[in-house]
């Protein structure tokens, strides 16, 4: 009979295979020379692949408490074998929305279920103390995998196109041999008057009634997207700072693995430093990795965004783990997206604004203006989830 430990070591390949993202490092350049989109319509697909990922967020994980984990992880490595396969005979902006859109509503289905199957797989052995390490080493090989895939990808859309799309097909074939080999832990399902009235429960739950729920909420949505806006600007940073073109996918990959390393090393930081340190950590390297990126810049100034990652890197496991602790067994997945989703809505009511001030003023005043602004709402959201978690270490 399988048992539920095996979860643990499939759910490490998972999020390696998740994150092999060949095309990623040379998408931009496909739609352009491939396909013919203009800047204009990528830029749109980027905000349909949000709202996509939005709509389909807290349903997603809904679902997934409903059905089971394993079979909401089945159905996105369905959707993303689908979605790419779509890209290998696009040719029109209606065929890579189309491919988007899939893409997005794969993640929406990733999206808590991993981190839930993980924290029911331990819950069954009683080593739910150990979800942080886990979780952590879950983060270093989903980050070792987008490395690996930003090395090689230029190289094969020299050679072929369409290669990086085929092989992700089946890295993604790879990823449903291995969700169909899982197995699902046996828990509580909370008997419900209907499905609307359930998903409104558990939101309210998350932000009204558990207030430790709500500021944990909060500030890992904050500080996710402090570390998610330097995604997008990095590039036109550098290319503004004079960093020779051939540098940027050794850049690229530095970052994942600097966010793979720390999320590996979040677990002993945490134990040794505990969660009360920690926090306030986050806080020191969002300012002085903005502060480096806005006020500094120059040639090397892109260094200062591997202290962003860093922070990245630490943040995930432990700020899952204390979310984790406060989701009750019946609503974990539902409770992760919700999280999951606040992290989309703010990105898409937000990521507008941010890219017209990098037009207007230039990346280094944005990542000034950036800063700012994360010190207003920082500070406080760090004093209430400490005020409202007495337990943490």
């Amino acid at each position: 009979m399988k048992t539920v430990r095996s979860n643990i070591r499939k759910l490490y390949a998972f999020s390696f295979l998740q994150m092999t993202l060949f095309p990623m490092a040379i998408i931009t350049l496909f739609w352009k020379d491939q396909i013919g989109l203009s800047l204009t319509q990528i830029l749109l697909l980027q905000g349909i692949l949000s709202v996509s990922m939005v709509l389909m967020e807290y349903p997603s994980g809904y679902i997934s408490d409903r059905i089971g984990y394993r079979v909401s992880l089945t159905l996105a490595s369905l959707l993303g074998m689908l979605g790419w396969g779509i890209y290998t005979v696009a040719t029109s902006f209606a065929h890579v929305m189309i491919a988007e859109i899939l893409l997005g509503t794969s993640l929406a289905f990733i999206s808590g279920s991993d981190s839930a199957l993980l924290y029911e797989t331990l819950k069954q052995e009683g080593s739910e103390l150990d979800y942080a390490r886990h979780q952590g080493r879950m983060g270093g090989y989903s980050q070792a995998g987008e490395a690996l895939g930003a090395v090689f990808a230029g190289g094969m859309y020299a050679a072929a196109p369409l290669l990086p799309f085929f092989l992700q097909i089946g890295v993604w074939f790879l990823a449903l041999l291995l969700t169909r080999a899982m197995v699902e832990p046996p828990r509580e399902i909370t008997p419900h008057a209907g499905h609307l009235a359930e998903a409104l429960r558990t939101a309210r739950y998350a932000f009204v009634e558990n207030k430790s729920l709500r500021y944990t909420i909060l500030l890992n949505t904050v500080l996710g997207i402090a570390s998610f806006y330097p995604v997008w600007l990095v590039q036109p940073y550098m290319q503004q700072a004079g960093v020779p073109l051939t540098w940027f996918g050794p850049v690229w990959c530095g970052a994942n693995l600097t966010v793979a390393i720390f999320s590996l090393a979040s677990h002993r930081t945490t134990s040794y430093l505990g969660e009360r340190l920690m926090v306030p950590m986050f806080l020191i390297l969002i300012v002085i990795g903005y502060v480096g990126l806005g006020a500094i810049g120059g040639l090397w100034g892109f260094l200062f965004y591997y202290l962003l990652t860093t922070m990245r890197g630490l943040r995930g496991p432990m700020m899952l783990n204390i979310t984790q602790k406060e989701c009750p067994s019946a609503n974990r997945a539902g409770i992760l997206s919700l999280q999951s989703l606040c992290f989309r809505l703010l990105f898409v009511c937000t990521g507008p604004l941010v890219g017209m001030l990098a037009d207007r003023g230039g990346v280094r005043h944005t990542f000034v203006y950036l800063l700012a602004g994360f010190m207003i709402v920082l500070p406080p959201l760090v004093y209430l989830f400490l005020r409202n978690h007495p337990k943490v270490k």
